[in-house]
């Protein structure tokens, strides 16, 4: 610890003279596999199949996220707009995003996430199909070649 004692990652903001963390992540995020079991075995809500984007935003400034969803068989629909508060983390079940339309269960997807603010994502699913559930995770593809926002 004597070491990290002397590693300051906390930044100052020259106009609020407070500290803060430096920009973490980045603005567009890609989910290349979606899915969400249309059946679920335990107790609801925390049993429930479902996918979630677990977004962490360190900035000062709230993030709004514009998520699309990309079928095989069908046209993109989004954008559904999320907000994660500053200095805040969102744990974002695909399953309760109605607007503009729920996301079908049984059914193969893809997402894009962009952002106004450099964010970090997280893909997790639980799959609680049968009594063995099966939960997995991991780190969404960041693109960082892009221009953010329209």
């Amino acid at each position: 610890m004597e070491c990290l004692a002397h590693f300051n990652i906390m930044e100052t903001n020259p106009t609020t003279k407070q500290k803060g963390f430096p920009p973490v992540g980045h603005r567009r995020w890609v989910i290349a596999e979606g899915y969400i079991p249309g059946t679920s075995i335990g107790p609801k809500p925390a049993m429930v199949s479902h996918e979630t984007a677990c977004v962490l935003n360190v900035s000062e400034e709230d993030a709004h996220l514009e998520i699309t969803i990309f079928y095989s068989d069908q046209e993109p629909i989004g954008p559904y707009k999320v907000t994660v508060p500053a200095r805040r983390t969102k744990h974002i079940r695909f399953n309760d995003l109605t607007d503009p339309q729920p996301i079908p269960r049984d059914k193969d997807y893809a997402s894009v996430i962009e952002s106004n603010v450099a964010v970090v994502v997280q893909h997790t699913r639980l799959d609680s199909r049968q009594a063995e559930n099966a939960l997995m995770t991991t780190m969404a593809f960041a693109d960082t070649e892009t221009v953010m926002m329209r």
